[in-house]
């Protein structure tokens, strides 16, 4: 059985790049193009770890993360935070205040999205 990753990202090339890399490993990935319609689709899906952006224009990424961690059925599902905002300040925020399971700075390489996504899988699997 496929796991299932839902990737939350304003710019569909991201998204068409994170689902050819986890694709070639299997994973099947969806896709949101916003805050708004991750949410929705987190709530629908049920899926296996999301992918998620912070800068986005509809819903920024810390408040889907609240309303998937406020909501009883979608509390549990592992987040990793992907963002362009590289500062050390956010990195320790996503990690320790707010309990994301880890987070990719943008660029990144195709091994370090496969390493953070297969490390985050097996530690709660």
């Amino acid at each position: 059985m496929a796991k299932k990753i839902l990737c939350i990202e304003d710019e569909q090339e991201m998204i068409d790049l994170m689902r050819l890399i986890l694709g070639r490993r299997g994973f099947e990935v969806l896709g949101a193009s916003g805050g708004v319609e991750g949410l929705k689709m987190v709530r629908e899906n049920h899926p296996d770890l999301v992918l998620l952006d912070l800068m986005m224009p509809d819903m920024d990424g810390w408040e889907v993360y609240q309303q998937m961690k406020a909501d009883e059925t979608t509390r549990s599902i592992p987040v990793i935070v992907v963002t362009a905002k590289a500062q050390n300040i956010d990195k320790v925020l996503g990690l320790h205040i707010a309990k994301v399971d880890d987070y990719i700075a943008k660029p990144f390489g195709p091994q370090d999205l496969l390493d953070s996504v297969e490390k985050v899988l097996n530690k709660t699997s």
